[in-house]
């Protein structure tokens, strides 16, 4: 028996995005272990344990939605468009199988609320309307959910203000909504500027008994259950080790250093951790967890990793946690972890070929552990997360 998801919108080529959708699972697992082995095979040695890939469920796993708003406003149309041009090629994706039960019913909360509030759809062709595109989070811990509403302005604000109350009643308690707006008529997912309608700010989400905070703009997986099982492996790797300092790069909002200290500190309490990310509202979300697990000697900070390792003035972590976007850490940063020197390092990945080009330049490191996390099913993409020791070691 195939173990696949069928799909009424890709079998009408109306919604391609899940291209691997067709094959049977253990297929899709198999291929995408085969590229990852391939890509890492001038590292891999007699002593390298390659474990069996974490696989995802295969409908209902995602957390997200982003979906373009198109149609009229007394009918409204939440999907894609699939020629963007095209205000006439829009798809309803209200029914998509990897979306939560639970966004079935929020749909037609959301559509009210758009005639309501006036929010008519922006038509690209005619560069009019006002409502962009939806996006939705929810947390899988108390099923709150933060909706931002990406708008071309805030004209439609004092009646969107006006309706608000009756909207905000319908969702699970502890919601956030906000206003986005992005004015330029262009494929640009969020403007700069957010409007908060709701005095709570983020919402809150558990991994392994680890409080993780999603704030508007700022990353966060959108596998729940497979990212906590990607941050708890991570964590069973470094427990037995002796860490007196670690640094998490590109650390968005803290998932591994969090994950890895909180283990760490269980042993020794001196245990210190640095986690560095660009983005000011993921450093927040990593210090309000950190605050709420009671850690010691943690400090998160908003800086460039590439930049702030390369001016850490010989200071040498005996563990440094890597998680950069998908162009990889690059060579000049690559090359700099080689001549740092820490005992070890943990590269987590969501682009292999950039990672396997990374590590051509770590040519004092041994791959000790790889493991391949099933983060998008239906599609070619995978998490991957390697483990590297000191030759010595």
């Amino acid at each position: 028996m195939l173990n696949r998801l069928q799909c009424s919108h890709f079998e009408q080529h109306k919604c391609l995005s899940c291209q691997w959708i067709e094959k049977d699972y253990d297929v899709q697992i198999e291929e995408k272990y085969a590229e990852l082995k391939r890509l890492v095979s001038p590292f891999i040695l007699p002593k390298t344990e390659i474990l069996p890939a974490i696989k995802s469920e295969l409908a209902q796993f995602r957390n997200k939605a982003k979906m373009v708003v198109s149609g009229s406003v007394e009918r409204p149309i939440l999907g894609i468009l699939s020629d963007p041009n095209d205000p006439q090629s829009a798809v309803d994706l209200t029914d998509c199988s990897l979306y939560p039960v639970s966004f079935a019913l929020l749909f037609p909360i959301l559509k009210q609320f758009i005639g309501r509030a006036g929010l008519v759809p922006y038509n690209v062709a005619k560069k009019r309307g006002e409502l962009k595109y939806i996006l939705i989070t929810q947390s899988e811990y108390n099923q709150s959910l933060m909706i931002r509403f990406v708008l071309k302005s805030e004209t439609k604000r004092p009646l969107v203000e006006r309706e608000f109350p009756a909207f905000y009643a319908q969702l699970p308690p502890n919601s956030v909504v906000t206003l986005n707006i992005q004015p330029q008529h262009s494929a640009i997912l969020e403007g700069e500027k957010e409007i908060f309608l709701t005095e709570q700010k983020v919402i809150e989400e558990y991994f392994n008994g680890i409080p993780l905070f999603i704030r508007p703009q700022g990353f966060f997986q959108t596998n729940p259950k497979v990212a906590s099982q990607l941050y708890a492996m991570a964590q069973s790797w470094v427990s037995n080790l002796k860490i007196n300092h670690l640094w998490d790069l590109f650390c968005g909002v803290g998932g591994f250093g969090l994950h890895c200290a909180t283990a760490l500190q269980q042993k020794n309490p001196n245990v210190t951790l640095t986690g560095i990310e660009i983005s000011p509202s993921a450093i927040a979300s990593a210090t309000k967890s950190a605050e709420k697990l009671g850690l010691r000697n943690v400090q998160f900070s908003s800086l460039d990793s590439a930049q702030f390792a390369l001016n850490s003035q010989g200071t040498q972590p005996d563990l440094v946690i890597v998680n950069p976007p998908r162009r990889g850490i690059g060579k000049q940063l690559a090359e700099y972890l080689n001549q740092l020197g820490s005992d070890y390092l943990i590269y987590s990945s969501c682009n292999a070929k950039t990672m396997a080009k990374d590590l051509e330049s770590l040519t004092q490191y041994q791959l000790e552990k790889i493991q391949l996390f099933d983060m998008f099913p239906h599609t070619a993409h995978y998490e991957a997360l390697v483990f590297l020791s000191k030759e010595y070691s």
